[in-house]
């Protein structure tokens, strides 16, 4: 063969082999991914703005819909039955020993008002309050003493989750140590999280069940929390730490106010028990005084007017010194 064919053969593989090498080379340098992502960076401030906007309005978007559903499940828990009455209490009674309780409770209180006073009508108020007075307000008394505790120690747990956390725990671990070593009732109640998780049921729904069993605003925003945080991302520990610090500074207010209403609560104290206290030293000093009020039909109407302004004035005072956080 001619040495100059074979000249020209290897000079034309040659400059395929540059065509090639100059076509291919920045797609399998990745070259081109990078000048790609330079005139990205080069574009106008405004472009990333918009693609900026557009991402902060997707995250809104996603945190309005969680709230949503929170909103809508809140609003089916307002028609609470007497199951979760008794659980939210902290009481391990069914449907039936709670109507043996009431009715015992009646029975007695009807009982007692009869033989001390002789009347039917006081029997049968008796009768009433005992019935269904008495069994309501010890529920609310007792639901109001377990959120009492709950609100005082749910911000600790909450620290001992962000310093799991922050140590590189995972959060199911973190939910184990308060279920084992915290005080109650906030160990019972995450107790019930982890075994609700063993049971497949998702984090998020747990949380909600807690608000179920424990209807205050620190468990509302523990699961509006992990519920945001599933959905939108972040660092979950500094969201936790945030969260523990507003409860703790609203106990703090909680209590100023408590410490700062006092002497207006002593004064409503006061006025609310000094007729009585009236009533019962004038009997023990001049009994024919006093007996008129419950002897003769005027002083029946008069003892049932002042009682009922008695009542709306308390009713007043307690509406005036009370206040939610």
């Amino acid at each position: 063969m001619n040495t100059s064919v074979i000249a020209v053969i290897i000079l034309s593989t040659l400059a395929m082999a540059g065509v090639v090498y100059a076509l291919f080379y920045p797609m399998l340098s990745g070259q081109a991914r990078a000048e790609k992502r330079r005139k990205e960076f080069a574009a106008p401030v405004a472009s990333r703005g918009v693609d900026r906007d557009a991402q902060t309005r997707a995250k809104r978007g996603q945190i309005a819909q969680s709230l949503k559903e929170i909103e809508a499940r809140e609003s089916e828990r307002k028609n609470l039955t007497l199951e979760t009455r008794l659980l939210q209490a902290g009481l391990n009674w069914n449907r039936k020993k709670y109507y043996v309780i009431s009715a015992i409770s009646a029975v007695t209180l009807g009982l007692v008002l009869l033989i001390a006073s002789g009347s039917p009508i006081l029997g049968g108020i008796g009768l009433f309050v005992g019935g269904f007075g008495l069994p309501a307000w010890y529920l609310k008394r007792a639901k109001a003493k377990r959120l009492k505790m709950f609100g005082i120690e749910f911000p600790n747990a909450i620290d001992v989750v962000v310093r799991g956390i922050k140590a590189g725990l995972p959060l199911n671990d973190c939910l184990r140590i308060i279920a084992a070593e915290a005080a109650e009732p906030v160990k019972t109640e995450f107790r019930l999280i982890i075994e609700s998780q063993s049971l497949g049921l998702p984090l998020t729904e747990a949380a909600n069940k807690l608000f179920e069993r424990m209807p205050c605003a620190e468990s509302n925003f523990f699961g509006i929390v992990l519920a945001i945080q599933q959905k939108t991302g972040g660092n979950l520990s500094e969201t936790l730490g945030n969260l523990s610090r507003v409860l703790r500074e609203r106990r703090k207010m909680r209590d100023k106010i408590q410490a700062v209403s006092m002497e207006a609560k002593a004064s409503a104290a006061i006025i609310g028990t000094l007729p009585p206290a009236v009533a019962v030293l004038v009997y023990l000093t001049t009994p024919k005084y006093i007996e008129l009020l419950w002897l003769t039909q005027t002083g029946k109407v008069a003892m049932l007017a002042g009682g009922i302004w008695m009542l709306m004035g308390i009713l007043v005072m307690r509406k005036m010194i009370n206040f939610d956080i």
